[in-house]
């Protein structure tokens, strides 16, 4: 065979078995990658809150009245020592066919009481008259030693009677033309009379605070009971947020953390302080229906007020309670880490091949994850790594989004 066909044969040869190795070759797997980086960091709690404002008032009915009817609407401004609410006396009660004949019988046996009482009082006066003169003329005879002491004691003793009589039947009088008034007023009621005597005899219940009118009980006029809320003041310039968030987070939110305030209307995220984190939590049911402990934590807005000015009382917010924050911190993708039997680890890429290595993660926020150990500034790791990846495999780029 001659040494060129010889050639050619061990060629195609060498072809085929190159081709078959090429086939069994695994291919690259084409992966996702970021860089580990420096940068700031934040962790964050993340809840809705509602606006409220600071010191509210609310006004209720100092004792029992007839409320006029408001003339404010919820909005409108008041100031500080403002009449809000007029209570005038309760109104009596119209008088039924059957309470207006005991009136008129109330009044003929009061107007009877009174001419006996004027009668009595007649009888009285004619006595004091009598035992007055008889006085003088028994002075007179006692004094020209005509009588005996004990008979012109005996003549004081009855003037002084008959004037304490007089004066008791004077009073009988007076007590009985009281009693006559008063049936009377009860006969002759009218709600009209006696809505114009109460103008005058009005209770004024005042603002306690110059702001706004937040809520109105009771707008149309009527009756009220003493101590029944009526309206609400308070000055919306004033807010605070609150917030209900799980008690396994509350115990990371600490007093005077930075807040934010998102997703309000604005166009701008408000800056905040945490005021309070209450100490005492309470079950709420979710709307799954999920027992959760929640607790409080109460928030002042500090940025400033030309930024929130729209905001009012019970507004939604959504609150992002900081509770760790670093502005160096070495990071990564939190979608690149992944938990092996022993700790967490990444899939390094490096001379075209995902190496498996193990790191000690820090901080997690959902977006991002704090390096501690194990990576370097400006390595590349695989970003969603696929259940297939192992450790030495072949990898390759994958273009950008968007790019064909």
């Amino acid at each position: 065979m001659p040494l060129k066909r010889k050639l050619w044969i061990a060629a195609a040869f060498l072809a085929v078995l190159a081709a078959l190795v090429y086939g069994f070759v695994p291919e690259a797997m084409e992966v996702e990658t970021a860089k580990v980086e420096t940068g700031p960091m934040m962790v964050t709690v993340d809840e809705e809150g509602k606006t409220l404002v600071k010191d509210r008032y609310v006004l209720s009915a100092p004792v029992p009245g007839y409320m006029r009817r408001l003339s404010f609407d919820v909005g409108d401004s008041v100031a500080r020592g403002q009449t809000v609410i007029e209570l005038e006396p309760l109104r009596s009660q119209t008088l039924d066919p059957r309470a207006r004949a005991a009136a008129e019988a109330e009044v003929s046996a009061a107007t009877s009481s009174l001419a006996a009482a004027r009668q009595n009082e007649a009888a009285r006066k004619s006595e004091a008259w009598l035992a007055k003169e008889e006085l003088a003329r028994a002075k007179a005879l006692f004094d020209g030693g005509h009588i005996s002491r004990s008979a012109f004691d005996r003549a004081q003793s009855s003037a002084s009677q008959t004037e304490a009589a007089l004066s008791a039947a004077s009073s009988g009088v007076k007590t009985a033309q009281a009693g006559l008034e008063r049936a009377r007023a009860s006969l002759g009621y009218s709600p009209a009379d006696e809505a114009a005597k109460a103008q005058t005899k009005a209770v004024s219940v005042r603002s306690p605070v110059k702001g706004r009118v937040l809520k109105l009980h009771k707008e149309s006029e009527g009756a009220v009971a003493a101590g029944e809320p009526l309206v609400d003041v308070g000055d919306t310039a004033s807010l605070e947020v609150r917030a209900e968030v799980l008690s396994s987070d509350a115990v990371s939110i600490k007093a005077h953390a930075p807040v934010f305030f998102e997703r309000w209307g604005g166009s701008t995220r408000l800056e905040g302080r945490v005021r309070s984190v209450e100490p005492a939590a309470f079950t709420k049911v979710s709307s799954l229906g999920v027992e959760e402990q929640r607790v409080v934590v109460i928030s002042d807005i500090i940025s400033a007020p030309e930024e929130w000015q729209k905001l009012g009382d019970g507004y939604r917010v959504e609150a992002r309670f900081v509770v760790w924050e670093s502005q160096k911190a070495l990071k990564v993708p939190s979608s690149a880490v992944f938990r092996t039997l022993e700790k967490n680890a990444v899939f390094v890429v490096k001379d075209g091949r995902a190496l498996e290595r193990q790191i000690k993660a820090g901080q997690m926020n959902g977006v991002s994850a704090e390096v501690i150990e194990g990576l370097s500034e400006g390595e590349e790791v695989v970003i969603h790594p696929d259940d297939a990846l192992r450790d030495g495999a072949r990898v390759k780029k994958a273009a950008p989004s968007g790019r064909k």
